[in-house]
């Protein structure tokens, strides 16, 4: 079962007095047995925890369909990394217009691409091959 929580920390303003409030939210996945146990442990840390249904997947939110994640996925790694795509393009040997049209999904970054770009980008070249 997968649930999804959203965790706020109430932080104290010295010169101000007023409450700074942080939220995150983090998706569960675990037996629901020990979901009480799990949300005591995330109370004693000081955090409070709201049951949050109104969570969207990323995939769905984004509109990014499984198709189109190797290329996401390349525009996110060069970002990460604060290439240009001529840098990067440099730096693995292909051209920056098929890194573009990489990005784009207009053309597949294949087994061997994907080893250059994973090796210049310091990922997994699975990320960059279609499932």
């Amino acid at each position: 079962m997968t649930e999804a929580l959203t965790l706020s920390r109430s932080l104290m303003l010295a010169h101000t007095k007023k409450p700074l409030t942080e939220s995150i939210t983090i998706c569960l996945t675990g037996p629901v047995r020990r979901k009480e146990e799990l949300l005591n442990k995330i109370a004693d840390t000081g955090f409070s925890v709201r049951e949050d249904s109104a969570s969207v997947p990323w995939r769905e939110a984004l509109n990014v369909s499984q198709q189109d994640l190797p290329g996401a996925f390349l525009a996110g790694a060069r970002f990460r990394e604060g290439l240009t795509q001529e840098q990067l393009a440099a730096a693995t040997g292909i051209p920056r217009r098929h890194i573009s049209e990489m990005e784009n999904n207009k053309r597949p970054i294949g087994k061997k691409n994907a080893r250059k770009l994973a090796e210049a980008l310091h990922v997994d070249p699975r990320v960059f091959l279609s499932a």
